[in-house]
Protein backbone atom coordinates (compact mmCIF):
# COMPACT_ATOMS: atom_id res chain seq x y z
CA UNK A 1 0.00 0.00 0.00
CA UNK A 2 1.30 3.15 -0.77
CA UNK A 3 1.71 6.09 1.52
CA UNK A 4 -0.45 8.35 -0.54
CA UNK A 5 -3.62 5.68 0.50
CA UNK A 6 -2.74 6.73 4.53
CA UNK A 7 -3.21 10.28 3.47
CA UNK A 8 -6.82 10.46 5.03
CA UNK A 9 -5.79 8.60 7.70
CA UNK A 10 -3.40 10.73 8.27
CA UNK A 11 -5.28 14.00 7.53
CA UNK A 12 -7.58 12.80 10.35
CA UNK A 13 -4.97 12.62 12.79
CA UNK A 14 -3.43 15.74 12.25
CA UNK A 15 -6.40 17.61 12.29
CA UNK A 16 -8.63 16.14 15.21
CA UNK A 17 -8.60 18.38 18.32
CA UNK A 18 -11.09 18.44 21.12
CA UNK A 19 -14.05 20.81 20.25
CA UNK A 20 -16.23 22.05 23.32
CA UNK A 21 -18.15 24.22 21.72
CA UNK A 22 -20.89 23.35 19.27
CA UNK A 23 -23.01 24.95 17.13
CA UNK A 24 -26.89 25.30 17.58
CA UNK A 25 -27.63 22.63 14.79
CA UNK A 26 -29.04 19.15 14.99
CA UNK A 27 -26.67 16.30 12.82
CA UNK A 28 -28.54 15.12 9.87
CA UNK A 29 -29.83 11.06 10.53
CA UNK A 30 -27.42 10.05 7.68
CA UNK A 31 -24.55 10.91 9.32
CA UNK A 32 -25.67 9.62 12.74
CA UNK A 33 -26.38 6.65 10.85
CA UNK A 34 -22.50 6.39 9.68
CA UNK A 35 -21.21 7.33 13.16
CA UNK A 36 -23.53 4.27 14.22
CA UNK A 37 -21.69 1.98 11.86
CA UNK A 38 -18.44 3.43 12.92
CA UNK A 39 -18.73 2.45 16.21
CA UNK A 40 -19.84 -1.03 15.59
CA UNK A 41 -16.96 -1.91 13.45
CA UNK A 42 -14.76 -0.77 15.68
CA UNK A 43 -12.20 -3.70 16.40
CA UNK A 44 -12.52 -5.57 19.56
CA UNK A 45 -10.11 -8.46 20.92
CA UNK A 46 -11.61 -11.87 20.01
CA UNK A 47 -13.96 -10.49 18.70
CA UNK A 48 -16.66 -10.16 21.80
CA UNK A 49 -17.68 -6.80 21.17
CA UNK A 50 -17.91 -6.48 24.81
CA UNK A 51 -19.58 -2.89 24.32
CA UNK A 52 -23.01 -1.53 23.47
CA UNK A 53 -23.45 2.35 22.54
CA UNK A 54 -26.13 4.66 23.38
CA UNK A 55 -27.11 7.78 21.35
CA UNK A 56 -28.64 10.39 22.80
CA UNK A 57 -29.96 13.70 21.09
CA UNK A 58 -32.62 14.66 23.72
CA UNK A 59 -31.25 17.94 24.29
CA UNK A 60 -33.36 17.13 28.23
CA UNK A 61 -31.14 14.04 28.39
CA UNK A 62 -27.37 15.74 27.15
CA UNK A 63 -28.39 17.97 29.49
CA UNK A 64 -28.47 15.62 32.24
CA UNK A 65 -25.75 13.81 31.59
CA UNK A 66 -23.81 17.30 31.60
CA UNK A 67 -23.97 16.74 35.18
CA UNK A 68 -21.89 13.62 35.49
CA UNK A 69 -19.35 15.17 36.73
CA UNK A 70 -18.37 18.36 37.97
CA UNK A 71 -15.51 19.32 35.44
CA UNK A 72 -15.24 18.57 31.86
CA UNK A 73 -18.48 17.49 30.88
CA UNK A 74 -20.80 20.99 31.02
CA UNK A 75 -20.41 21.26 27.13
CA UNK A 76 -22.34 17.83 26.66
CA UNK A 77 -25.38 19.95 26.88
CA UNK A 78 -24.75 22.04 24.06
CA UNK A 79 -23.49 19.17 21.65
CA UNK A 80 -26.06 17.41 19.14
CA UNK A 81 -25.08 14.15 20.34
CA UNK A 82 -23.94 12.37 23.21
CA UNK A 83 -22.08 8.97 22.57
CA UNK A 84 -22.56 6.96 25.55
CA UNK A 85 -19.99 4.05 25.44
CA UNK A 86 -20.57 1.27 27.70
CA UNK A 87 -18.61 -1.85 28.23
CA UNK A 88 -19.79 -5.47 29.83
CA UNK A 89 -16.50 -7.12 31.78
CA UNK A 90 -18.33 -10.29 32.12
CA UNK A 91 -17.77 -10.51 28.21
CA UNK A 92 -14.16 -9.58 28.06
CA UNK A 93 -11.55 -8.91 30.51
CA UNK A 94 -10.03 -6.51 28.24
CA UNK A 95 -13.69 -3.95 27.47
CA UNK A 96 -12.04 -0.87 29.00
CA UNK A 97 -9.48 -1.39 26.41
CA UNK A 98 -12.14 -2.38 23.90
CA UNK A 99 -14.45 0.92 24.61
CA UNK A 100 -11.47 3.24 24.79
CA UNK A 101 -10.52 1.62 21.01
CA UNK A 102 -14.91 2.50 19.95
CA UNK A 103 -14.55 6.04 21.68
CA UNK A 104 -11.46 6.98 19.02
CA UNK A 105 -13.23 5.59 16.14
CA UNK A 106 -16.23 7.78 16.92
CA UNK A 107 -14.32 10.58 17.21
CA UNK A 108 -12.15 9.77 13.99
CA UNK A 109 -15.79 8.75 11.97
CA UNK A 110 -17.33 12.42 13.37
CA UNK A 111 -14.47 14.13 11.85
CA UNK A 112 -14.22 12.74 8.93
CA UNK A 113 -17.85 13.90 8.59
CA UNK A 114 -17.27 17.35 8.78
CA UNK A 115 -18.39 17.14 12.97
CA UNK A 116 -16.39 17.77 16.05
CA UNK A 117 -16.13 15.75 19.10
CA UNK A 118 -14.43 15.85 22.77
CA UNK A 119 -13.98 12.42 24.73
CA UNK A 120 -15.79 12.59 28.47
CA UNK A 121 -13.96 10.26 30.77
CA UNK A 122 -16.68 8.62 32.97
CA UNK A 123 -14.73 5.46 34.08
CA UNK A 124 -13.43 6.60 37.58
CA UNK A 125 -14.66 9.44 37.80
CA UNK A 126 -17.24 11.36 40.35
CA UNK A 127 -19.59 13.63 41.20
CA UNK A 128 -19.10 16.57 43.68
CA UNK A 129 -20.96 14.65 46.04
CA UNK A 130 -18.67 11.37 45.74
CA UNK A 131 -21.41 9.40 43.80
CA UNK A 132 -19.89 7.53 40.87
CA UNK A 133 -19.97 9.69 37.41
CA UNK A 134 -21.01 5.85 36.08
CA UNK A 135 -23.84 5.54 38.61
CA UNK A 136 -25.09 8.95 37.81
CA UNK A 137 -25.38 8.11 34.19
CA UNK A 138 -26.88 4.73 34.35
CA UNK A 139 -29.61 6.01 36.57
CA UNK A 140 -30.26 8.71 33.67
CA UNK A 141 -30.41 6.33 31.24
CA UNK A 142 -31.92 2.68 32.56
CA UNK A 143 -28.46 0.88 32.25
CA UNK A 144 -28.24 -2.72 33.70
CA UNK A 145 -26.70 -3.24 36.56
CA UNK A 146 -23.61 -5.23 34.92
CA UNK A 147 -22.85 -2.06 32.79
CA UNK A 148 -20.11 0.05 32.94
CA UNK A 149 -19.66 3.59 31.56
CA UNK A 150 -16.13 4.33 29.46
CA UNK A 151 -16.65 7.26 28.42
CA UNK A 152 -19.25 9.72 26.66
CA UNK A 153 -18.43 11.35 23.06
CA UNK A 154 -19.42 14.97 22.69
CA UNK A 155 -20.33 15.33 19.07
CA UNK A 156 -22.03 18.67 16.86
CA UNK A 157 -20.87 21.26 14.50
CA UNK A 158 -18.13 22.82 15.63
CA UNK A 159 -18.79 26.54 16.83
CA UNK A 160 -14.23 26.41 17.33
CA UNK A 161 -11.83 25.79 15.02
CA UNK A 162 -8.55 24.76 16.97
CA UNK A 163 -5.12 24.57 14.55
CA UNK A 164 -3.84 21.24 14.16
CA UNK A 165 -0.54 20.44 16.73
CA UNK A 166 2.47 21.16 14.48
CA UNK A 167 4.83 18.55 14.05
CA UNK A 168 7.30 19.96 15.91
CA UNK A 169 5.65 20.40 18.65
CA UNK A 170 4.99 16.48 18.63
CA UNK A 171 6.69 14.50 21.77
CA UNK A 172 9.15 12.47 19.56
CA UNK A 173 11.36 11.60 22.46
CA UNK A 174 8.38 9.11 23.54
CA UNK A 175 9.16 7.26 20.34
CA UNK A 176 12.21 4.75 20.54
CA UNK A 177 14.02 2.88 17.78
CA UNK A 178 14.26 -1.04 18.38
CA UNK A 179 15.45 -0.74 22.01
CA UNK A 180 14.30 1.75 25.15
CA UNK A 181 16.15 4.86 25.15
CA UNK A 182 16.91 4.82 21.72
CA UNK A 183 15.52 8.26 21.14
CA UNK A 184 14.00 8.57 17.77
CA UNK A 185 15.16 11.19 15.45
CA UNK A 186 13.17 12.43 12.40
CA UNK A 187 14.58 11.08 9.45
CA UNK A 188 13.94 13.34 6.60
CA UNK A 189 13.26 12.20 3.17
Amino acid sequence: MAAEEHKDFMQLLRQRRSIRRFEPRPIEPDKVTVLKEAVLRSPSSRNLCPWAFVFVDDKNVLAALSEAKPHGATFLKEAALGIVVCGDESVSDVWIEDCSIASFVAQCAALSLGLGSCWIQIRRRQRSDGTPSEVYIRDVLGLPENWHVESIIAVGYPAEQPKPIPQDHLKNEHVYDNHWGHAHTRRER
